[in-house]
């Protein structure tokens, strides 16, 4: 056997020794419920007690009384385990799983992701505020996100369809981000970064709680990478500088949000400017041209009116401005060695109203209902292919959108609770769309709970889809997927928590283009099947480990082939335990994802990845460190490439690391 041969064989042993190890490791964990009862951190009740959800039926309620399967990742956690971004949130979630293409952050859950699909099965709340854009339908996770995750209270992960309350886009999962309110905050806290390939970061939040009731917060933040010197085989020749792109993976953002309540009205504002290199030669732009980038700004203010009425019921109205500006700059050969510049913006600019009513006929009954509009006064698309130079294409377009939604919650004995809803969503640019909801929820025990899930969700076309270019198709129907699930949930003794589902959707009128027409098209259909658990327990003495696998298999339902991008098994394994008390914690994750076939057929190898961050608090009066190492092992893995490259598959960073001080007077 060649030393290349040894080599290869030698990575494929140490991936499959990961996954084993994640296994044992979890196996280790799950065997912690024989030990003494005297080792429980909290009584069960308590600890059920602890994991509360809002977005899976817009109202609060017990996570083990949602109609999905919902995980909940806390400030504790995303503090233990040194997340940076949304995407390290979800990454650690069971199901979830991501692709970076050093440009933009893409999610996949339960199977399907397909590079560079801009995130529109994916519907991203904050503090219930829509944010995906009008004009790609986008959620943005990676450092394009609009949020600094050190302001995330918790977020909330509702798998699973639910356009019967959210409309478009809550197709996969509806991804809740609840931020910190000013009295969780010090009224003054500071907080410096650095970390590998030269990335500072700096962020400033001043938060007040006055007499009488009144609470604002503001904060600003701000990050600059210069990144990385990337090589690429596939530009490995003399004109593409021997395969090594420079100085072209430069990131940089800045963020300003804001929130200030009194009594029952709440007004917040949102912005974040990214602006980032594409260091990959994507879109057959010049290799080694750091001009090669991206621009992504998205803002909103949000007004909320919230009251608690008497009989248990509440009433919240709500009225909103949004806008979303791209500008993207692809420098181009014509011909070599003369680059000229192609430029494109896109414009997005909307009103949003919402009211929502809550109320209890009966003890036994909880009925939600509530109407949303949106009112798209701008959606504009505009061209240069030569920079300076005359315009090429511009577009603009307006159209308005609503929705309206009914839930009923009734529980006709303590064990057995039906959930039923229903969605109408009618759009100027295709027609309307219903979307229904079923939950059969049953507690045998107190501590078990079996639930039965149905439901119905569609995504929109977005304008991007009917209107953009040479792939314009104003046909386009929604995309729409039926997925039936059953989720096992049980608090088990030594404060163990065992959770699991079993699930099968199919999705129709999946739209993609058409490699003969080049448009858009309602072309494929999907099925899929698959199995979660998850096992998590809590030690008296501050340990927690938290195991979760995931076996999927994702078709295409025609030529029955595996979908691109497809991992089989996901398995991934959280622990954090105090070293020296509270003053010094240690958070280690570990996440194995199996091998992806990729555009051209191959399959991107599977991977072990693991995580450590050191937190230490109060190292002196107010100041708290943390420090991470992320990818410990130097773990050399890529993910499949888009059609937009000529890479089959784009390398990931290997280990790194980032220091950060936090400071509160």
């Amino acid at each position: 056997m060649t030393k290349a041969g040894k080599r290869d064989r030698a990575r494929i042993w140490a991936r499959r020794f990961g996954a084993v190890v994640v296994s044992i490791l979890a196996t280790r964990g799950a065997a912690a419920q024989d030990l003494p009862e005297d080792l429980t951190q909290l009584p069960l009740e308590q600890l059920m007690a602890i994991d509360l959800v809002y977005g899976a039926s817009r109202h609060e309620q017990k996570v083990t009384e949602a109609p999905s399967f919902v995980s909940v990742i806390t400030s504790s956690d995303i503090e233990r385990y040194g997340y940076r971004t949304l995407a390290d949130v979800l990454r650690s979630v069971h199901g979830f799983y991501t692709t970076y293409d050093r440009s933009y952050t893409y999610l996949g859950v339960r199977g399907f992701s397909r590079p560079s699909d801009y995130n529109t099965r994916f519907l991203l709340l904050l503090d219930g505020h829509r944010i995906n854009d009008n004009f790609y339908g986008t959620a943005y996770v990676g450092t394009e996100e609009i949020i600094d995750v050190d302001l995330i209270d918790r977020v909330e992960i509702i798998r699973g369809p639910s356009s019967s309350l959210y409309g478009t886009s809550a197709f996969f999962a509806v991804i809740n981000v609840v931020t910190k309110m000013p009295s969780g905050i010090p009224r003054l806290q500071v907080s410096a970064t650095d970390a590998s390939y030269a990335t500072p970061g700096a962020r400033a939040t001043w938060a007040q709680q006055f007499e009488g009731g009144p609470s604002i917060l503001a904060s600003g933040s701000a990050y600059n990478s210069a990144g990385q010197s990337l090589f690429y085989k596939e530009y490995d020749d003399p004109l593409n500088n021997n395969g090594v792109f420079q100085k072209g993976d430069g990131d940089r953002y800045y963020r300003l949000f804001g929130t200030a309540s009194f009594r029952n009205f709440t007004l917040q504002a949102a912005f974040n400017s990214r602006d980032k290199g594409i260091p990959t030669g994507a879109f057959g732009t010049p290799y080694n041209d750091p001009n090669t980038r991206t621009l992504d700004e998205r803002s909103y203010l949000d007004l909320k009116y919230e009251r608690a009425l008497s009989g248990g019921a509440s009433v919240l109205a709500r009225l909103s401005y949004d806008r979303y500006y791209y500008r993207g700059t692809y420098p181009y050969y014509s011909p070599y060695p003369t680059i000229l510049t192609y430029k494109e913006h896109s414009w997005g600019d909307w009103w949003g109203a919402e009211a929502k009513y809550t109320l209890k006929p009966a003890a036994w009954q909880t009925l939600t209902t509530g109407l949303e509009v949106r009112d798209n006064v701008k959606q504009r698309f505009r061209w240069k292919n030569v920079d300076p130079g005359p315009l090429d294409f511009d577009d603009s377009r307006r159209s308005a959108e609503g929705g309206l939604y009914v839930q009923d919650e009734i529980a006709p004995s303590k064990k057995v609770t039906f959930n039923l809803g229903v969605r109408r969503d009618q759009y100027e640019t295709f027609g309307g769309s219903t979307s229904p909801r079923a939950a059969l929820i049953w507690s045998p025990t107190d501590h078990t709970t079996v639930k039965g899930l149905f439901g119905d969700a569609f995504r929109a076309p977005t304008v991007y889809e009917l209107y953009y270019g040479s792939h314009a198709n104003t046909d386009l129907n929604p995309e729409s997927i039926r997925t039936t699930e059953v989720v096992v949930e049980q608090y088990a003794r030594s404060n163990i928590r065992l959770a699991g589902s079993a699930y099968i959707y199919n999705i129709r009128d999946l739209i993609s283009v058409d490699t003969v027409s080049g448009l858009f098209e309602n072309l494929d259909r999907v099925e899929a099947r698959g199995i979660e658990m998850e096992v998590e327990k809590h030690f008296r003495r501050g340990w927690r480990l938290r195991y979760s696998s995931t076996l999927q298999q994702t078709r295409d339902q025609k030529t029955r082939d595996l979908l691109t991008n497809s991992p089989r098994h996901l398995a991934k394994l959280n622990a954090d335990f105090p070293l020296r008390g509270e003053a010094l914690t240690a958070g280690v994750e570990a996440q194995y994802t199996s091998t992806r076939l990729t555009l051209a057929g191959n399959n991107a190898p599977g991977f072990t990845v693991v995580n450590l961050t050191l937190l230490s608090r109060h190292l002196a009066r107010g100041l708290d460190l943390s420090a991470s190492v992320y990818n410990l092992f130097d773990t050399t893995y890529a993910d499949p490439g888009s059609e937009h490259h000529v890479q089959d598959t784009i390398e990931q960073d290997g280990r790194n690391y980032r220091v950060k001080l936090t400071w509160g007077f």
